[in-house]
């Protein structure tokens, strides 16, 4: 069974993530979207909630015998074993993606893991950052995040403080 994880700080979980989700479950058995929690990163939406909102859009999808979200802090590496997976999928937006997805692949792989790059498609110019600061200043984000995300940002108010 070819078996890959997706991992990401997915904060927010954005329309260009759901594209790669949706390319990687077309090429793997199974797929497990990591939401993965840097403690050196100060999040802006709660990743619990997050990961509930992400569990949300994929039963949408009606894929939830194939994909499967599950959170975790450690090295990328160390969940891809436990769950047993041999690839970690990454989405590319550009070229500065590319140069700074590639040196962490050398590493991951040196550690067992194989990454495959799937592009961002007609999304390639949302990032979960530009949609916080398009958010921030009170500009309309639906079309950047799935519902499920955005009803969240609504509710919760986002970080417009």
């Amino acid at each position: 069974m070819s078996i890959a994880v997706y991992a990401g700080s997915f904060d927010p979980f954005t329309n260009g993530h759901l594209h790669v989700v949706e390319e990687a479950s077309n090429i793997f058995e199974k797929l497990f979207i990591v939401l993965a929690d840097n403690p050196e990163k100060n999040r802006r939406i709660n990743s619990s909630s997050m990961a509930e909102d992400i569990k949300e859009v994929i039963t949408k999808l009606g894929k939830t015998k194939k994909i499967e979200v599950v959170s975790f802090q450690g090295l990328i590496v160390d969940i891809a074993n436990e769950l047993g997976a041999d690839y970690l999928v990454r989405g590319i937006r550009n070229g500065i993606d590319y140069e700074y997805e590639e040196n962490l692949a050398k590493i991951n792989e040196s550690l067992g893991l194989k990454t495959i790059y799937l592009r961002a498609g007609n999304l390639s110019h949302v990032s979960s950052s530009m949609v916080m600061e398009l958010w921030r200043y009170g500009k309309d984000v639906s079309t950047y995040v799935p519902e499920p995300i955005y009803k969240t940002l609504v509710q919760n108010g986002g970080a417009r403080c």
